[in-house]
């Protein structure tokens, strides 16, 4: 009872006390222009992009209880760098942010439900929010020289995989859950769900006050 109760409540929590407006540029809105610059500032961005880093737990909680808990979270990192680079190239995705917020909103709705989804449709969805985040993280590197560029490929690729599989490892091995049923992961999702929320209604509030 009290776990039903927790789970109802932690949205609402989030969506009163998370805080959209975080920064999502690491280098304060620069563009790197040396190796070093170029591999912080993608260390940083999914990291400090609350909504990224939301998806990227939940994908690394979901993906740990398919059989392919190392390899389906590469199908988003994967995505992240075509994103970025279609952003570089100066190809515009419709609609990123409601689509970035979605599909937060999605990866959260599939944790917190406790079931298993095929792993063609995991691997759909992480494809495909993958290219909208990628094309976020893209903003801040725009215009940087080939070095940088490539620094920041490599940066936001290993921070995302390496998180994605230490929140897999958590649901595992720390919390023991023993499928996507359990309580903790559960919750998890509830909490990334609200993030997603958040930030959707964040841009439907912004559409409407324009």
């Amino acid at each position: 009872m009290h776990s039903r109760r927790a789970l109802a409540l932690v949205p609402v929590v989030l969506a009163a006390s998370a805080s959209p407006a975080l920064a999502h540029h690491a280098m304060g809105g620069q563009v790197p222009d040396t190796l070093a610059t170029g591999l912080l500032s993608g260390l940083g961005h999914p990291v400090i992009g609350v909504d990224h880093l939301a998806f990227v737990v939940a994908a690394g909680v979901a993906a740990a209880f398919t059989g392919n808990r190392l390899l389906s979270p590469l199908a988003f990192v994967a995505a992240t760098v075509a994103g970025c680079l279609l952003q570089v190239a100066g190809t515009a995705l419709p609609a990123a942010e409601f689509v970035i917020a979605l599909s937060v909103v999605a990866i959260g709705a599939v944790v917190l439900s406790g079931r298993s989804i095929g792993s063609p449709a995991l691997l759909g969805l992480f494809a495909l929010a993958g290219l909208f985040h990628g094309w976020a993280y893209g903003q801040s590197i725009v215009g940087a020289e080939p070095t940088p560029l490539l620094a920041y490929l490599a940066g936001f690729s290993a921070v995302q995989y390496g998180i994605a599989v230490a929140a897999g490892l958590l649901a595992v091995r720390l919390w023991k859950a023993a499928g996507p049923e359990a309580v903790r992961p559960r919750l998890a999702g509830a909490v990334v769900a609200g993030i997603g929320l958040t930030f959707f209604l964040e841009q439907v509030e912004s559409l409407i006050l324009a």
